[in-house]
């Protein structure tokens, strides 16, 4: 995934709660997700929104009606930068193919199906991420990049490596580092302290 497409992916369920009100003549396109809110409006801004076309309103579901609500009330949370930002992330994602917007589109959904803490979690790591110097980041990327061109065997048995990595102890890692660094001197190797 490119850079682009991947800061549009992330700032797209920002940007979505702008549009979704727009787009809710499709909104049958929608994936099934339980209710995040009421889907009735609670106060005068959210029944104003849905007063706006009530023929609309009146065809979507609860589920719906909760999933728009629910992206209003995020927007209305938003700070003026991160609406602009949001903005400005859905008029590129406008411009992209329709096979990317497709793409963009059901990572927004598998993102929705995640349970809130993992949403957190990745959250933090996309902060975490944000932060790093720009060579740091670039680094990330090329590693990415290196890891979506092995074979899927390959990549399956880093993921199980990683896992178990995960689970280690600092000092059993630092140990597994040892090891690595003795069974291959030529390298830097892989098992170095990423900050």
């Amino acid at each position: 995934m490119s850079r682009r497409r991947l800061g549009v992916s992330i700032a797209l369920a920002a940007a979505f709660a702008l549009t979704a009100l727009a787009n809710r003549a499709r909104a049958q396109s929608f994936a099934p997700v339980p209710p995040m809110a009421a889907s009735e409006p609670q106060n005068a801004a959210e029944r104003a929104l849905a007063a706006q076309d009530t023929g609309t309103w009146s065809r979507l579901t609860p589920e719906q009606r909760a999933r728009v609500l629910d992206n209003y009330r995020q927007w209305q949370r938003m700070t003026p930068a991160e609406q602009g930002a949001a903005r400005q992330n859905f008029e590129e994602f406008r411009k992209l193919p329709p096979n990317e917007r497709q793409q963009v589109m059901q990572g927004m959904r598998r993102w929705r199906q995640l349970p809130p803490q993992r949403r957190e979690e990745l959250r933090q790591a996309y902060t975490h991420f944000r932060q790093l110097p720009p060579e740091r980041r670039e680094k990330v990327f090329q590693r990415y990049r290196q890891f979506q061109q092995l074979p899927p065997a390959e990549r399956q048995h880093m993921l199980q490596n990683y896992r178990r990595w995960q689970q280690m102890t600092p000092e059993q890692r630092k140990a597994a580092r040892v090891r690595w660094h003795e069974a291959h001197p030529r390298h830097g190797g892989p098992l170095t302290k990423i900050p």
